[in-house]
């Protein structure tokens, strides 16, 4: 199904209009079941989260309600047969992507934008993200701050693996500074790997997300994928690398200071990290904000600014950090 070329994607669909009735007409029936789901269960979703009327007839998908929700769900039906398109497959997030108001509408924008990895496609899924992607792609140093769920992560994992398999870099370097055990590693059981891997949860499940268990553990055996604690980076020069400073707004001034400055030839360093969730005992030592207000003024480092508007998990997860961020600002 990835073969299929974007032209022939775009006109295997055809829109007929009357009254308040959109019919989405599918040329290839294998596409359309795939965009449906088995049992339906794609189109349902979709419309009870859009509180629209959706029916599967025959090689169309009708769609009745008002212009406006119509037109609502035909930009999600087009998101979705893109990304079968580019999958092969459709999950319950690609649905809640799909009707998110912030979707890369342009069809040359989604193909410019779309991360290619082994075992699936990343497509940003806000235009905040396309930002994202763009300054991970073109910027030497990248500075991400916002909520759980808005894909700092994932998407800079995700653009690190392509160019490690592209051999554009050497090697990956993940990152992040464990709050938990004070820095001191060495009171925890096992070898440095064993005791950080707890900390490194999250950039671990992005990665086995985008390529084979085995592959992801071979590159960290032959150290293509370096798992470097916070504390053990300082005195080292990253050539020809892709670093990434997860949580960092659990890293104090002076450690992201010492972070950045490890950047070398050909090399890019991303930060990334939730301000509302620090873990340090004195909240005021997180030097996250500081490095976005120290650092916003030059042109080789990018400040992406994600908020809840960015989350791409389940829609509750926005309204949960809607609701805390409200909370905050009243107090």
């Amino acid at each position: 199904m990835n073969n299929v070329s974007y032209k022939k994607a775009v006109d295997d669909l055809k829109f007929v209009y009357s009254e308040n009735t959109l019919s989405i007409v599918f040329k290839n029936n294998d596409i359309l079941m795939g965009v449906v789901g088995e049992f339906n269960n794609n189109l349902k979703e979709l419309e009870k989260i859009t509180n629209t009327s959706i029916y599967s007839r025959g090689n169309s998908i009708l769609v009745k309600n008002t212009p406006k929700k119509n037109d609502l769900v035909k930009n999600a039906i087009v998101f979705l047969f893109d990304q079968f398109i580019n999958n092969g497959t459709i999950e319950k997030k690609d649905i809640i992507s799909s009707v998110n108001k912030f979707m890369i509408e342009e069809k040359t924008d989604k193909i410019e934008y779309i991360i290619k990895t082994p075992k699936k496609s990343v497509i940003p899924r806000s235009e905040k993200q396309k930002k994202y992607v763009r300054a991970l792609r073109d910027s030497e140093v990248i500075i991400s701050s916002g909520p759980a769920g808005t894909g700092k992560t994932y998407l800079a994992v995700a653009i690190a693996l392509t160019m490690l398999l592209d051999k554009k870099i050497e090697r990956i370097i993940l990152s992040r500074p464990a709050v938990e055990a004070g820095e001191r590693l060495g009171f925890l059981p096992g070898d440095m790997r064993e005791k950080v891997d707890p900390y490194l949860r999250p950039l671990y499940d992005a990665l086995y997300d985008l390529l084979d268990f085995e592959k992801i553990q071979k590159r960290i055996e032959i150290g293509d994928i370096e798992i470097a604690p916070l504390a053990f980076m300082r005195g080292r020069t990253l050539k020809n690398s892709f670093a990434i400073l997860d949580e960092a707004q659990n890293a104090t001034d002076t450690q992201i200071k010492m972070f950045l400055t490890r950047i070398g030839e050909n090399s890019k360093i991303v930060i990334n990290g939730d301000p509302s969730q620090i873990d340090l005992p004195n909240k005021s030592l997180s030097g996250l904000k500081r490095s976005k207000e120290i650092l916003g003024h030059l042109n080789e480092i990018s400040i992406i600014d994600f908020d809840h508007t960015d989350v791409v998990r389940h829609p509750l997860v926005s309204k949960i950090v809607k609701a805390y961020s409200d909370q905050n600002i009243k107090k």
